[in-house]
């Protein structure tokens, strides 16, 4: 009889997905990677950060940054789930 092998990662996901944990990690980890993703210029100028219902909120202090933001909203999701590694946010509101 042949044994299932699962790596302590695999276990830890799937633990962490039947507890119902995976999707408020996975928020937490999208808001940590903003600063990683956008770098210093766009982060020095970021205010509060939340995601809700698949959506992240965003405060931008500058309206002209805002706006050039806005218009790359569709990109800056991919970019952000690629760096996760899964699909966390749906959209992006700047405020």
């Amino acid at each position: 009889m042949a044994r299932k092998v699962s790596t302590l990662g695999d276990i830890l996901h799937a633990f962490l997905r039947e507890e119902g944990l995976e999707t408020p990690l996975n928020e937490h980890r999208i808001i940590q990677a903003w600063p990683e993703v956008m770098g210093q210029a766009i982060t020095r100028y970021t205010g509060q950060i939340d995601v809700r219902g698949g959506v992240m909120y965003i405060q931008i202090k500058s309206p002209a940054l805002k706006n050039d933001l806005m218009m790359g909203r569709t990109q800056l999701v991919q970019r952000l789930n690629q760096h996760i590694g899964a699909q966390v946010i749906t959209g992006i509101t700047f405020y």
